[in-house]
């Protein structure tokens, strides 16, 4: 499970690259052109951008989360339980990611642009979620991975 996991989060990182050019996107009919909906895209897929170098943070602390437990025989149930529950966390949170992902696929410039503007929209909702769980999930994995 833990190398499909790298394998996944490797090969969305390599897909996804750093760049804020989205032009590769235009066989989804959206960027080519001035579409009115283009400053909206943008905006969307650069949340996205933001977000998707944050999938190895996840990765890594989830590891050393699980490090952290097989390695401290002494641990008490309690401490065990919580560090569980934030990996469990931090896999739902890169799930949420990877679902968002599969699900985006705006509509294309023959589309109704008021359709294309509400798709957008919420889209740009979902990611800003995503983007809040990932920040906040970390946040929490720092604070129990630096507890003693």
């Amino acid at each position: 499970m833990k190398h499909l996991l790298i394998v996944s989060s490797l090969l969305l990182l390599i897909s996804c690259g750093k760049t804020s050019d989205h032009s590769n996107h235009s066989t989804d009919g959206v960027v080519d052109g001035e579409s009115p909906n283009k400053v909206l895209y943008d905006q969307v897929m650069d949340i996205h951008d933001e977000v998707m170098p944050k999938m190895q943070d996840l990765y890594t602390l989830k590891k050393e989360l699980q490090d952290k437990i097989d390695q401290n025989k002494g641990i008490s149930e309690e401490q065990k339980k919580e560090l569980e529950q934030v990996i469990a966390a931090l896999d739902s949170t890169n799930n949420a990611m990877m679902d968002w992902m599969h699900h985006f696929n705006p509509l294309p410039d023959s589309a109704d642009q008021e359709l294309a503007r509400e798709y957008l929209e919420n889209e740009m909702e979902a990611i800003m979620k995503v983007r809040d769980l990932t920040t906040e999930t970390i946040d929490k994995a720092k604070a129990i991975k630096d507890k003693e």
